[in-house]
């Protein structure tokens, strides 16, 4: 079978952002597929392709996967119109590559909702197999979110219905995900759940070291934070958390930021202006380096914005990389992935808003490393169990192979 796969924001492990559609498009390679990826041209990809002047675009091998990036820039922190035309600019590309090369199935993944776009001109004007995958759900995300706009909600609203009623398959990563498109895509559609998973090698509890960082010291209680600094992320509730253990006069717990965002210069500007030293900001790094970083934290902070939408509809890497890496997980928002981390103890709830509950749970680890240990135990034995990569892959490449039957 020949894959054609929509992804704007593909990234390999050499890159600083997450490698699902990497790992899973290997998956259909080693299957005995071949897989064609076409993906926009972002800093944290990871990519290094050879030019192809006659196109305006570069291509090449990558680990037998057959990448296309297209000349179409992104940052997370750009503002929204830009962003939003760099969504409709990757989606205009797209479509005319639906249009022309040979393949027996098309899959788009979003984010962006526009991702959409290509599935639909492969499955109308070529008539191809089309499954979508939801990372997101359009419009109830944006619109938690503040996003006021009638004209591009609903816009979203009609890439969303299009894609759930012309997709042979949908696959989301979370319950909530699941739930919303079947509560709007027709009753025979097949849905299946595959969150993001673990990669068990890359982070790895063999993998702890002494941090080696500016502002840390020997004897610090190192909680971090490692992904997208972005307004859903709702990162002030850590600015606050410090403030409550200075107040306390707590200097030995740190909270240490990895990664890029909009808000990430907004929030170490802050940091800075209200005297929270504890609070330590870094740059993205590789996948490789990061699985390094996070098995040599003391614990993994899982924070967002105290949104409903959020509870089931999120299915965050940075979950699945913690618990990888055999650390307790701090979680301030309700939800499925804080009902996992309950039930299988591997960290430890906090009321959402609340900066003297999160202040009390990272003190609590910091002074009980039997804890620590016991909690990072059943946060590994979790993601061997039920969010290993292989299996997960295994069962896209089912989902795929089953829209061609």
């Amino acid at each position: 079978m020949r894959v054609l796969y929509f992804h704007q924001h593909f990234a390999t492990p050499q890159g600083s952002t997450g490698t699902r559609s990497y790992e899973f498009a290997r998956a259909l390679v080693a299957r005995g597929h071949q897989v064609t990826v076409v993906c926009g041209a972002h800093a944290q990809s990871g990519l290094n392709l050879p030019s192809v002047e006659a196109r305006g675009w570069r291509r090449g091998q990558v680990d037998g996967i057959d990448v296309i990036s297209l000349p179409v820039a992104y940052a997370n922190h750009d503002s929204l119109v830009r962003r939003g035309l760099a969504f409709i600019r990757f989606a205009f590309h797209s479509v005319a590559i639906a249009l022309e090369l040979d393949y027996d199935l098309v899959f788009a993944t979003s984010t962006p909702i526009t991702a959409v776009i290509p599935g639909l001109a492969a499955k109308y004007g070529r008539g191809k197999p089309f499954v979508f995958e939801v990372r997101d759900l359009w419009p109830e995300l944006p619109r938690a979110l503040g996003l006021r706009n009638p004209f591009i909600l609903g816009g979203m609203s009609f890439l969303e219905l299009a894609g759930y009623a012309s997709a042979d398959a949908c696959v989301g990563l979370s319950p909530g995900i699941v739930a919303g498109i079947r509560a709007r895509a027709p009753d025979h559609k097949p849905v299946t759940m595959i969150p993001n998973g673990c990669d068990l090698d890359l982070f790895h509890p063999a993998n702890r070291a002494r941090l080696d960082l500016p502002g840390l010291a020997p004897g610090d209680f190192v909680a971090g934070f490692t992904g997208a600094h972005g307004p859903a992320n709702g990162l002030d509730a850590l600015l606050a958390v410090a403030a409550e253990l200075r107040r306390r006069d707590d200097r030995r717990v740190k909270l240490v930021f990895i990664g890029e965002g909009k808000e990430k210069e907004r929030l170490a500007a802050a940091a800075r202006e209200q005297g929270l030293t504890q609070c330590l900001f870094f740059p993205s790094v590789p996948k490789e380096q990061l699985g390094r970083l996070t098995a040599s934290l003391d614990c993994g902070l899982m924070v967002l914005r105290n949104l409903p939408a959020f509870y089931q509809g999120t299915s965050p890497n940075k979950f699945f990389d913690y618990v990888a890496a055999g650390i307790p997980v701090v979680n301030n928002y309700p939800g499925w992935l804080a009902e996992l981390i309950t039930t299988a103890e591997a960290g430890l709830v906090v009321p959402p808003d609340n900066p003297a509950a999160f202040a009390d749970a990272l003190q609590r680890l910091a002074a009980d490393p039997e804890l620590r240990q016991r909690l990072g135990a059943n946060a590994r034995r979790l993601a061997e169990a039920h969010f290993a990569r292989g299996p997960l892959a295994a069962k896209f490449v089912g989902v795929l192979e089953a829209a061609t039957l």
